[in-house]
């Protein structure tokens, strides 16, 4: 089909929240887009770390042959058009006269490149890039994709590989992904070259990352940003600080508890919206012994009793109204947003909050006093999330599971869980897609080959769940695949092989002067910001 042109889309720093200097920050002008984040891109390894807010900043660098628009439907990026040859066979012309930064022309060498580069061991994008299949260069502006299997959101996942240079990384030894959970040093991991909207100007992690207007970019941009300078800050109080004070344009992640002070807050606007990521519980079911426990010579978290204990334990509701101050949506399914649940309510039925039927299981379990556990969570993260590790604590320790929370900033703590070196864990998984398939297969199934079942990272194994899975992702009826979903939900719900606690609401804060465009993949996206706006 022919499609129109596209049109689209370390340490963190404190400083006090009175008196602020921002020396890091660069003089302020109308076309410069100051914001900050709780934390900072983990690397600029496109493939590297699937995580959102790196996705996203790597995001104005890369481009993707399919990308989202502002309502995140699939629009065409650098490719212009696509067609399907059969159920299996995908054929995309490439836009012509599209250059990197550096100035090399991009081609279908290039797509080829980037493909195989993202189904490495190494890449935490391995999964989608292998539902890819094999990626054939038919001229330099045509290439064709053959899957092994039907793939019933093909364009979905092509949305998920960046286009990278293959002369740029074969000059700078990254033709291979980076090793993040060996902290390997990487080119590609401080330095970027894509054909994106914004080009790298330097790079401190932890400290500041700095942009310009890529001068020569083939597409168009609606806003007037012309530099960004990104700076990450931990602390809730100080960004909310700097927000207030004018030496911010934007703050991607308000403190829930600051949200109704900022709507009253002159020189301050918030611009509500939901979106797509589910915070959840994983627990260690595949070893025989708990590496963090005081339970030795066995592993409790493997007795379905003790998995529904701890569910039935937690009260989502004061959760949401007191911890989250209603911006959250509790949720009983693990999968990026209501969307995903087929609207049913049997899938979307959490376990209810019963403390005694909780100390009755774990009585069962032989656990009538409980036991202790280190609970890992990031403090940087998700909204909240080492308050919310806190608070499951408090509420676990009325059923006798004594938690130490180790709450870490997120390059420690994904370092971590991704090496296994966890007996429970805080998680949120979510973007732009909502069909269950891309949490299905990374998430619910055995963790395998080509990276199936990577984010089981609680490493249980169960057949009758992964055969669900892996038959939902390849049926091509639609009545048919529905059912399966369905019945995948459901093994999953029933075996608790994680918690579901609730959808993230996002509201962002800027300054009356910013427009942006608020996407439910919790994306901005810098080319549609206008700053300075009277």
């Amino acid at each position: 089909m022919s499609l129109s042109p596209f049109r689209r889309r370390g340490p963190a720093l404190f400083v006090a929240a009175a008196g602020l200097t921002w020396a890091l920050l660069s003089p302020v002008h109308a076309q410069t887009l100051r914001w900050a984040a709780a934390g900072d891109p983990l690397t600029l390894d496109p493939y590297a770390q699937n995580e959102l807010l790196t996705n996203s900043i790597n995001g104005q660098v890369y481009e993707f042959l399919v990308a989202r628009d502002k309502q995140l439907e699939i629009v065409p990026q650098l490719a212009t058009e696509w067609k399907q040859d059969g159920p299996m066979k995908w054929v995309f012309k490439l836009r012509p006269n599209v250059k990197f930064h550096d100035g090399r022309p991009f081609t279908a060498d290039d797509v080829v490149f980037s493909v195989e580069r993202a189904k490495q061991p190494t890449s935490q994008i391995a999964v989608y890039a292998n539902a890819l299949g094999t990626v054939r260069k038919i001229d330099d502006l045509t290439v064709e994709f053959t899957t092994p299997q039907f793939e019933p959101i093909f364009l979905q996942k092509l949305n998920t590989v960046y286009m990278m240079s293959k002369g740029w990384a074969e000059q700078n030894n990254a033709t291979v992904t980076q090793n993040f959970a060996a902290k390997e040093e990487h080119y590609a991991a401080r330095n970027a070259n894509g054909t994106g909207p914004f080009m790298l100007v330097s790079r401190a992690p932890g400290v500041k990352t700095v942009y310009k207007r890529n001068p020569n970019y083939w597409g168009r941009i609606e806003g007037n940003v012309q530099d960004v300078v990104f700076t990450p800050i931990g602390s809730g109080a100080t960004r909310t600080a700097a927000l207030i004070s004018g030496e911010l344009d934007f703050m991607l992640d308000p403190p829930p508890t600051d949200v109704e002070r900022l709507r009253r807050t002159p020189g301050v606007k918030i611009i509500d919206g939901p979106e797509n990521r589910i915070i959840f519980i994983g627990m260690d079911q595949g070893r025989d012994e708990l590496l963090y426990s005081s339970v030795k010579g066995k592993n409790p978290l493997k007795d379905l009793r003790v998995r529904k204990a701890l569910y039935h334990a937690i009260d989502i509701e004061t959760i949401k109204t007191k911890l989250m101050n209603g911006q959250a949506v509790p949720s009983g399914a693990l999968v990026t947003s209501p969307l995903g649940t087929l609207g049913d309510p049997d899938v979307q039925r959490r376990l209810p909050y019963d403390v005694e039927l909780a100390k009755k299981l774990m009585a069962e379990a032989g656990y009538p006093d409980g036991f202790e556990i280190t609970f890992d969570t990031p403090n940087d993260r998700y909204i909240n999330d080492e308050r919310i590790a806190i608070t499951l604590a408090s509420q676990w320790a009325r059923i006798g599971v004594k938690v130490r929370v180790n709450a870490q900033t997120k390059s420690l703590f994904f370092n971590k869980v991704e090496k296994l070196d966890t007996s429970m864990y805080l998680f949120g998984w979510g973007g732009s897609i909502t069909d269950p398939e891309t949490t299905f297969t990374p998430i619910y199934r055995n963790r395998g080959a080509k990276g199936v079942g990577e984010y089981n990272r609680g490493n249980y194994k169960d057949d009758e769940l992964d055969a669900l899975a892996a038959a939902s992702s390849k049926e091509q009826d639609p009545a048919k695949r529905r059912q399966l979903i369905r019945q995948t939900f459901l093994r999953h719900n029933e075996q608790v092989r994680h918690i579901p606690l609730h959808w993230q609401m996002i509201p962002w804060a800027a300054r009356p002067g910013v427009e942006v465009v608020h996407r439910a993949d919790n994306w901005l996206e810098w080319r549609w910001v206008t700053v300075g706006k009277p």
